[in-house]
Formats: structure tokens, C-alpha cells, sequence
């Protein structure tokens, strides 16, 4: 019984501190002060360095010398190492959507646009939440647990980076409507077009994000930890064009 509670608050704390880190409340390269937060969740730090180890494994954290556990941070070269990988992996589970799907996840996927587009509309910051909502509505649609695995992973760490960086209404206007352009296409079972959507997509954001770090780096900024997980090179060099609009509704 002891056991099954040990693993149950370490898993208490892993989603506390994921949560932390997505939001940037724990923003890019901060170091985690362990007896710090032991002491203001009142744990022992036996289920904290549990949880830790488990976000490490994921890539959420990465153990530096000398400072211990540390937020995920990249440099611009590992932000296209990343974005590579992810490229690779979800437009491949874009096509297999497309080819895959059932009635119930297109619903899903239009919803969830449909959610997305309604929580821009009132102006504020889009949360993660939503458009991580449509990436795996996307999965589900992929059938693949072995792709949507992977693209979990990647997909923290790309959050991660966003996190810390100011985003321009601009870019999410043009993110909403890549993802109703590749719910149309998906819902039509048009896998190449779903593919070719989901790559500009990325390359947008990739594009995106590196100006943005770019435009926010400076000094006080907290150094990039060095994170030896997930890598490789994007071959997109930019967004082919304006996304289609959907005029599809929720079935």
C-alpha cells in the first residue's frame, strides 16, 4: 500500500511540475531548487527526485553539473534539430489521419478547431492546452500510439521553448487556420494535402519561434541547457502559402 501511495504522489508532482513548465511559470533554463519545492508542497524529496527523473526522461528537464535539474532550453540549432524530427513524424500521422479516420474523430478534430477559434476571438493568449487538444485529436486519428508517443515528447519541449517567448496575434491567426485547413483535409481523406499542410504548418512555427528568441533574447536571459534528446535538421524553409479556410461545422 505504501508503494502504491509513493507512486501516486510522484505522479501528483510530475503533472504539478509539467504543468509549471508549460505554462512558463518554471520559464526556460531555470534551475529547480529541490529543497525549495519540497518544502512548499510539505513532501520528502524521495517522490520529488522520482518525478524529476521522470521528466527527464521526457525531455522536460535535463541534468546539468553543477546545477542540477534545469527547464528544457535550446539553442537555434537544436530548435531545427527538433523540428526536423517533429516534421517527420507528424506529417506522416497526418496522412495516415486522412486515410484512417473515423466519423468520430473528425468530429472531435472540428471541435476542437471550432473551441480554438472561439477563444481567439476574445482576444486573449490561446492557451497550449487547446492546440495541443488538435494535435492529438490528429493522433487519434492516425491510429499509430507508437507516433503519438513520440510526438508527445517533442511536442513539450516545443511548447516549452514557446513558453518563453512573445508570440504576435499574427502567427496564431495563421496557426488556427492551418489547423482547419488540415481538419478539411483530413475529414476529405486527402493525405498528401493533409501532409503538405501539416509541414508548412511547422515551418511556420519553427520560423516563428526562432524569431521570436531571437527577438527576445538579451541579457538576463537564463542560459540554454543542453539537451542531447531528440534531434535532427528541418528541411522546410518557410509556409508555402495561405492555409485553406474550412466551412465545415461539428457533425
Amino acid at each position: 500500500m505504501t508503494g502504491l501511495v509513493h507512486r501516486g504522489l510522484a505522479g501528483q508532482i510530475v503533472e504539478m511540475l509539467r504543468e509549471r513548465i508549460l505554462t512558463g511559470v518554471l520559464p526556460p533554463g531555470s534551475r529547480l531548487n529541490e529543497v525549495e519545492i519540497a518544502r512548499d508542497l510539505g513532501i520528502s524529496r524521495g517522490p520529488l527526485r522520482e518525478a524529476i527523473g521522470q521528466l527527464v526522461s521526457e525531455g522536460l528537464l535535463a541534468h546539468v553539473p553543477n546545477k542540477g535539474a534545469v527547464v528544457f532550453a535550446a539553442r537555434p540549432e537544436d530548435v531545427a534539430a527538433l523540428f526536423e524530427l517533429r516534421s517527420a513524424l507528424e506529417c506522416a500521422a497526418a496522412r495516415m489521419a486522412a486515410h484512417r479516420r473515423e466519423e468520430r474523430e473528425v468530429t472531435r478534430l472540428l471541435k476542437v478547431c471550432e473551441r480554438s477559434r472561439k477563444s481567439h476571438e476574445t482576444g486573449r493568449k490561446l492557451p497550449y492546452s487547446l492546440d495541443l487538444d488538435f494535435h492529438r485529436a490528429l493522433m487519434e486519428a492516425a491510429h499509430s500510439p507508437r507516433i503519438a508517443e513520440q510526438v508527445w515528447l517533442v511536442q513539450q519541449q516545443v511548447i516549452v521553448l514557446r513558453s518563453g517567448v512573445t508570440s504576435r496575434p499574427a502567427h496564431t491567426e495563421t496557426s488556427l487556420a492551418d489547423h482547419e485547413a488540415m481538419a478539411e483535409a483530413v475529414a476529405d481523406g486527402d493525405g498528401d494535402l493533409a501532409a503538405s499542410l501539416m509541414g508548412a504548418h511547422l515551418s511556420l512555427v519553427e520560423t516563428e519561434l526562432l524569431q521570436a528568441m531571437q527577438a527576445d533574447s538579451g541579457p538576463g536571459q537564463p542560459p540554454a541547457a543542453h539537451h542531447s534528446g531528440h534531434t535532427g535538421h528541418t528541411g522546410h524553409t518557410g509556409h508555402t502559402g495561405p492555409a485553406r479556410r474550412t466551412g465545415r461545422t461539428a457533425q
